[in-house]
């Protein structure tokens, strides 16, 4: 039986970038992934507008709460992906490592925070390709 990758997504406040990430990865890796975010310094609540914009996409994160990466510090992973928290980020043990520098959307237009989330799910269906987790539809 062959492992399912799991998957962490980390942001500075887990309430953007590394939620949409990881709603991304669930949504489209289904039962192929585990996918867990992060922040470095949690927000309270994951950004309204994360929420609104991912339902625009078919992808409900409106459940997710905001986690500190000490929740994770005893797991180990196949992929930790860091995006823009730069040193803020500490090291947690992972087979492959990757920073995805993109711009933390919440003080973003409309239509730029829309950019970033489209920008985050071309990278997720990458990665899961990389995984050979993808959906069959991802593909096409």
């Amino acid at each position: 039986m062959s492992h399912t990758p799991r998957v962490l997504f980390v942001c500075v406040e887990n309430a953007c970038r590394s939620q949409m990430a990881a709603g991304f990865a669930r949504m489209h890796g289904t039962d192929r992934i585990e996918a867990f975010s992060a922040g470095s310094k949690p927000a309270n609540a994951v950004n309204p507008r994360a929420v609104s914009f991912m339902g625009e996409r078919g992808c409900d994160i409106s459940a997710q709460i905001p986690k500190p990466l000490s929740a994770f510090a005893d797991q180990a992973f196949d992929w930790v992906v860091t995006m823009g928290c730069g040193d803020a980020c500490p090291w947690l043990p992972a087979r492959h490592r990757e920073d995805w520098a993109l711009p933390d959307p919440k003080s973003l237009s409309d239509e730029q925070f829309r950019a970033v989330r489209d920008e985050i799910e071309r990278r997720v269906q990458r990665l899961l390709s990389d995984l050979g987790a993808s959906s069959p539809e991802a593909a096409s």
